[in-house]
């Protein structure tokens, strides 16, 4: 009986919970599938990528492989499109790539209660990003400030919101100058910041939503005190849900069987 593979690829990935999400959903789905995971530089994706058999229906992309993986893919997503990153290849004699990040850090929030803001703060310049961008402007922001160690990478992200019609600005992380209701990290796990800094960011920050999960909580969201903090299980929960659907049906919005029960396995596992 000829296997069906699927795993996610990133450096490093030893911490990635992505193998247990997966197994879960399948074992609700019923399907006999196998999730691994693999690390993988940028510079080896390509090769690694092409020396995949038939046998392999869909990788999940994390941290540095998003960029690369939007190259390769030959039809692509509007959110793919979009951010220029994709997280997510259907493989076959056409290889699909999608960015489910947007769609999950939009299922996170809301399940957070946020469901609409006006004002929002991202923190770093990277893929991901693009992604918290691309979601704030679906959810009604209409004012975005990019801070970033080197604001001059942030033009991608100022283009992209002229783009949709959102003002954006790139300030230092240390200089920041709106008052967000809602500010999403996307700094690597890990980052800590110099306290100053981090007292400035979560003096008129709203909100936090941060990315990382690993270690949790972050350095970021001990020093935000008292103000709500929303860790980034919610987006790696959701935005795997819209992989699957991806894996099993070709369509991130194509909802699947038992969807219920599957989310609710998947959350058991994180």
């Amino acid at each position: 009986m000829t296997v069906t593979r699927l795993a996610v690829w990133g450096d490093p990935i030893a911490h990635s919970k992505s193998p247990d999400l997966h197994a879960a959903a399948y074992r609700v789905l019923g399907l006999d599938w196998e999730y691994g995971r693999r690390q993988v530089t940028a510079s080896g994706f390509a090769p690694a990528l092409s020396g995949l058999d038939s046998s392999w229906r869909g990788l999940s992309l994390t941290m540095p492989l998003k960029e690369a993986a939007f190259r390769a893919s030959t039809r692509r997503d509007a959110h793919a499109e979009l951010t220029g990153a994709v997280n997510t290849l259907l493989l076959g004699e056409i290889i699909a790539g999608f960015n489910t990040d947007v769609g999950g850090i939009i299922d996170a929030l809301r399940e957070a209660g946020i469901a609409e803001v006006g004002s929002v703060r991202i923190l770093g310049a990277g893929a991901t990003a693009a992604s918290a961008l691309v979601a704030a402007t679906e959810i009604g922001a209409e004012r975005i400030e990019v801070a970033a160690r080197r604001p001059d990478r942030a033009a991608g992200l100022v283009a992209l919101g002229a783009h949709a019609g959102v003002r954006v600005d790139a300030r230092p992380l240390g200089e920041p100058a709106l008052a967000a209701e809602l500010t999403i990290a996307t700094l690597p796990s890990g980052t800590a910041l110099p306290p100053e800094t981090a007292a400035l960011l979560s003096a008129r920050g709203g909100t936090l939503f941060d990315a990382a999960y690993a270690p949790w909580p972050s350095a970021l969201a001990v020093a935000w005190g008292e103000g709500t903090v929303v860790s980034g299980l919610g987006m790696l929960l959701h935005q795997a849900v819209r992989q699957i659907r991806i894996f099993r049906h070709g369509d991130p919005l194509v909802p699947l069987a038992d969807e219920a029960e599957v989310l609710a396995a998947m959350r058991a596992a994180l």
